[in-house]
């Protein structure tokens, strides 16, 4: 399992979100971080990946043998 960093602005996002949404997007990053699953995409003209969850999406980096997760924003604020 690779860890998992959070930036300071993930946090402040999680923080905004419903707790129940919140567990699922938490469950979904685990998930990946296990084993490799989920419908995760490179991003044209960014160096982040983002997992796709239910309208939520997550960006993240792999650095290190970690994924150090940038946002999670929910899909009408996420690519603006």
């Amino acid at each position: 399992m690779k860890p998992i960093v959070w930036a300071d602005p993930a946090k402040a996002d999680v923080r905004r979100i419903d707790r129940d949404t919140a567990m699922r997007i938490l469950t979904a990053l685990d998930l990946f971080a296990r084993t490799g699953e989920g419908d995760v995409k490179a991003l044209q003209g960014r160096d982040e990946l983002r997992l796709r969850i239910a309208d939520y999406r997550l960006f993240f980096v792999n650095v290190a043998d970690a994924l150090e997760v940038r946002r999670v924003l929910h899909r009408r604020e996420a690519y603006r």
